[in-house]
């Protein structure tokens, strides 16, 4: 069997295409077919969006799917109103906490600088505080007054997150047939995905995964999980949403929880959303990055960590200090699993959305890797303009990727996230 295309898109542009397959492979010519229309589409699109007499201009290429794998189709993000500069959070954290000790905040002084953090939005605010005095008390039993505040607030970010993504995408939300919710910060049944599904006005038949306290790392696994769905589901589209406040570990300072004070010096509020699908509609979707293959693993006898415990006082952190050293031990490992699908050897090669848990991971994992300075560029910003926002991060530091490739980049990347267990989680990416 012979296929010919021809295309004559106009005095000075033509494009003829020739593929003759085994005779009896058809998966070959359904992605010889895909291909083609794609490029085809691409092509016109060029000559309907330039000005003069012509008609004509030339495009940046664009890579074309790889027919069956997830894609991303759209981002959004939202934040709660309260913005706090990281050079006014030491005065308000030690006001509003009553806290009289000098030490402490000579030390989240420091802590503040080191961070890189310079603004981040946060739930929390002085209405909050005058309704619920007690949360700035010691000792006090505060869950349900907590819940009463994150739950809602969580669901409330994801909505507008969702909207967002939803509105960029251009699609409508009956097409939606599965959602992701991932949080980390609001506990009750049923979980936020029901009430996410509901006020968005999805079909009451969507597929729905909840992924509860996955700290870090749940941006990530997120996207792997919403991958296998889009994957194994065809024509699916999946909505993605991850949404954080820090409410729930909220606390006066204590010589005797010294994580408290990194995390009041680290730690943001937000949400954020991907509409996820294989074999994107053409003309009607833009695909923008592939999930090409994607790991997780966890490091044995490391559960103890990160740790995070939830009691009658909110939830409560411990960061063990080898953190960082333990990831740079099994970071090459972890990237040559991911990078040795696609033949991939060299790391400054590929482009890079880490999720930035704090400078010193970024430092450690960009010296062992021998990285050059440029490529953590979207995760240090990403820590810059709105903390570490747990789960949410990833997606932030993938829009600010998706801008940076715009303006041209290499083929493939890694997106990569890290959380209790220890656990690793990584996607082997591909710019569309």
């Amino acid at each position: 069997m012979l296929l010919i295309f021809h295309a004559n898109l106009s005095p000075r542009t033509s494009l003829s295409l020739v593929y003759n397959p085994p005779r009896c492979d058809i998966s070959s010519i359904k992605i010889s077919l895909y291909r083609t229309i794609f490029f085809l589409n691409l092509l016109k699109m060029s000559e309907t969006k330039c000005n003069g007499a012509s008609k004509h201009c030339t495009t940046p290429s664009r890579r074309v799917p790889t027919l069956g794998k997830a894609t991303l189709l759209a981002i959004g993000k939202a934040f709660p109103s309260q913005l706090i500069p990281q050079e006014c959070l030491v005065e308000g954290y030690i006001r509003d906490t009553k806290c009289d000790d000098a030490s402490i905040k000579e030390k989240l002084e420091r802590l503040c600088k080191t961070t890189t953090v310079k603004t981040r939005y946060t739930v929390m605010s002085k209405e909050i505080l005058d309704k619920y005095p007690e949360l700035a008390t010691e000792g006090t039993p505060t869950i349900r007054q907590r819940l009463e505040i994150a739950n809602p607030a969580v669901v409330e970010m994801a909505l507008k997150a969702s909207m967002a993504c939803i509105n960029e995408w251009g699609g409508s939300v009956e097409d939606i047939t599965h959602i992701v919710y991932v949080s980390s910060s609001e506990v009750r049944l049923p979980g936020g995905d029901l009430y996410l599904a509901s006020q968005l006005g999805l079909r009451n038949d969507v597929g729905r995964v909840m992924l509860y306290f996955l700290g870090c790392n749940g941006g990530v696994t997120g996207l792997r999980v919403a991958k296998d769905i889009a994957e194994n589901n065809p024509g699916s589209r999946v909505l993605l949403t991850t949404s954080e406040t820090t409410i729930l570990g909220f606390r006066p300072p204590s010589k005797a929880r010294p994580y408290d004070l990194v995390g009041a010096a680290l730690f943001g509020d937000g949400a954020a959303a991907v509409i996820i699908g294989a074999n994107p509609a053409i003309g009607k979707e833009s695909p923008f990055m592939e999930l090409n293959y994607s790991v997780q693993q966890f490091l044995p006898g490391t559960q103890n960590v990160i740790d995070g415990r939830l009691s009658e006082e909110g939830i409560n952190f411990k960061l063990g200090r080898d953190l960082p050293q333990k990831i740079e031990d099994n970071i090459e490992e972890f990237c040559n699993k991911l990078m040795s699908k696609a033949g991939l050897t060299d790391f400054n090669e590929l482009f890079w959305a880490v999720h930035p848990g704090g400078p010193a991971i970024l430092n450690r994992l960009e010296s062992k890797l021998k990285l050059n300075e440029e490529k953590l560029e979207c995760s240090r910003r990403a820590l810059m303009d709105y903390g570490n926002v747990s789960s949410n991060t990833i997606v932030y530091v993938l829009e600010y990727m998706r801008d940076e490739l715009k303006r041209g980049g290499g083929e493939w990347g890694l997106a990569l996230a890290f959380g209790p267990g220890i656990t690793f989680e990584g996607i082997l990416l591909r710019s569309l």
